[in-house]
């Protein structure tokens, strides 16, 4: 599954964007996740969505997601909101749910103070990137039912319950597969789902069985002597709502694992930060660097020019454009030293290509305090890179029109980061001062 870079957009350029003259719509959101503050824009699938924050001109505003709409075809632009959030949903661990929307010439907002909120406060930088592109319609259908279950869960358990199971019922077109999927399935739930399996077993209940017809069906029909959830008996609603972290689980593991639909938690771990680049490497060279050899071809590497940014920000100016060189390499892992042009500022950055990671070196990094070439410019652009790696900044490389490759966060031990404006702005006092170069502010 293509888990491409999503372009995250903040600040003045969202705003000029909004003024564009063209059709526009707006949904309102219910939403479990961290909404942003500000408007952000989110390039992703080829759709710019504008998730509209929670304030405005200092005052609260209502959370929602405006997207271009062509006439006629509010169809369309909706369908494509409600792709979004589910995709969504599932990638930040929560849910994102349209409570209802408007469309017009501009992008106004959508304000029902009922049903549009953010449960869970703000989002210091609102970040879905890399979330993955899902073009199998079974899979987005699962996602749906599943962004369903997790708005309906403590709203309504039986539709919560009834919800979860259509993840599964939806990939299925043969009753007997699905139910022995869900047996296999069964046996392997643990933590709280598997206690509650436990706690039914030990009762002699088959629990596929129970769940389908206690669960799914109990909840779906009604007659007047088959087995439902009456909403005035609390046996029955304590019982649904016992079972619904089977089902939850259940369609969990199925997106998961059938599926293979990663969230931001699982993607962390398991994507390759180099793939990006591969192209700059014979196929040989770049089997051997993934299988920890240290003869192979990175060539490539030598000369090819970067730029250092801060995510979601862009290039750190004055570090536009440096020229790698190779310094090392072994057992697939590969030194490289940014530099720029006037040689006064030099980065270094660990490509580890059997783990597929990137890390930069700030302890080998620097500028060179005696060259005559060295300026205020080179101190600012390298103590805003340290400092704000300090703080836990995602730094990126950028190349051309390859998709930028980000470094791992670093984790200071035994450091309290200081503040990267004063941080910056003390280096820059410590060099006009040693170069007697007189204060900016006298």
């Amino acid at each position: 599954m293509q888990t491409p870079y999503v372009p995250h957009i903040f600040g003045d350029e969202v705003e000029r964007r909004l003024r564009r003259p063209v059709g526009w719509l707006t949904a309102g959101v219910d939403s479990s996740i961290a909404w942003p503050s500000p408007d952000v824009c989110v390039i992703y699938s080829g759709d710019e969505y504008f998730l509209r924050g929670t304030e405005r001109a200092g005052k609260p505003s209502p959370p929602g997601i405006s997207i271009h709409c062509v006439a006629n075809q509010v169809d369309v632009a909706i369908s494509k909101i409600y792709c979004f959030t589910s995709i969504l949903s599932w990638f930040l661990d929560g849910y994102v749910d349209v409570s209802g929307y408007v469309s017009g010439s501009r992008p106004f907002l959508y304000g029902d103070p009922r049903s549009v909120f953010s449960s869970l406060g703000l989002a210091g930088r609102f970040d879905c990137n890399h979330m993955p592109i899902v073009e199998a319609e079974s899979t987005r259908r699962a996602l749906a039912f599943w962004r369903e279950g997790q708005r309906l869960t403590h709203v309504h358990d039986g539709y919560a319950f009834l919800s979860f199971y259509k993840v599964i019922e939806s990939q299925f077109s043969d009753s007997k597969k699905k139910t022995a999927w869900i047996s296999q399935a069964i046996d392997r739930m643990a933590d709280d789902a598997g206690k509650r399996i436990a706690e039914l077993r030990v009762q002699g209940v088959d629990v596929n069985r129970h769940l389908f017809d206690s669960g799914r069906c109990a909840v779906a029909h009604a007659s007047l002597d088959g087995e439902i959830v009456d909403p005035d008996i609390p046996e029955d609603r304590r019982r649904l709502s016992s079972d619904l972290v089977i089902i939850r689980e259940l369609a969990r593991t199925y997106i998961r694992d059938e599926l293979q639909v990663p969230t931001a938690r699982s993607l962390y771990t398991s994507r390759d930060r180099l793939a990006p680049w591969e192209s700059l490497f014979s196929p040989r060279a770049l089997g051997k660097l993934r299988r920890g050899r240290s003869a192979a071809d990175i060539s490539p590497l030598n000369g090819l020019r970067v730029s250092i940014a801060l995510w979601p920000d862009g290039p750190v100016p004055g570090l536009e454009e440096m020229a790698l060189s190779v310094e090392d390499l072994h057992d697939g892992i590969v030194k490289v030293v940014a530099c720029n042009k006037r040689e006064t500022v030099f980065l270094v950055f660990w490509m580890d290509f059997p783990s597929g990671r990137l890390h930069t070196d700030l302890e080998s990094g620097g500028y060179v305090d005696a060259s005559p070439e060295l300026t205020e410019q080179d101190v600012r652009a390298y103590s805003t890179y340290f400092h704000n790696v300090l703080g836990n900044r995602i730094v990126e490389l950028q190349c051309g029109t390859l998709e930028p490759i980000d470094c791992e966060v670093v984790i200071p031990v035994n450091i309290v980061p200081q503040n990267p404006m004063e941080a910056t702005e003390r280096a820059l006092a410590q060099f006009r001062k040693s170069r007697n170069i007189p204060s900016k502010s006298t």
